[in-house]
């Protein structure tokens, strides 16, 4: 069964960093893309960015390019999400989840298959 969790979330001000962390188990995790998706309150779940099963590709949404880098340490079943110059409008709770195949980058949620429980980001103006 695969697990995915998240951690490092928080409250930030406006400007700040966070890195967010999602250690996976119970798949053979060098072999599936990775990704953040983040929820914002009211709205839909949105892809924010994704990196391939060797981490030589990675892909982010308009809105958090230049902003957020996606990583990933295949020797510890981690992805990771470093988020800089941290935006009110970044405030979420961001999402871990593997692709539903292997050696496939995924970029929309129907293309995920485990998801973790999600971690908040409260970014203060």
């Amino acid at each position: 069964q695969v697990q995915l969790v998240e951690s490092g979330g928080g409250l930030v001000q406006a400007g700040g960093s966070l890195r967010l962390s999602c250690a996976a188990s119970g798949l053979t995790f060098n072999k599936y893309s990775m990704g953040w998706f983040r929820q914002a309150p009211g709205k839909d779940r949105e892809f924010a960015a994704v990196i391939s099963w060797g981490g030589g590709s990675t892909l982010y949404e308009d809105s958090v390019k230049g902003r957020f880098t996606i990583s990933r340490d295949n020797a510890k079943n981690t992805v990771f999400l470093q988020m800089n110059s941290l935006k009110p409008e970044d405030t979420a709770v961001y999402y871990c989840a593997a692709a539903n195949r292997i050696f496939y980058t995924a970029q929309v949620a129907r293309d995920f298959g485990s998801w973790g429980q999600g971690t908040q980001v409260t970014v203060s103006a």
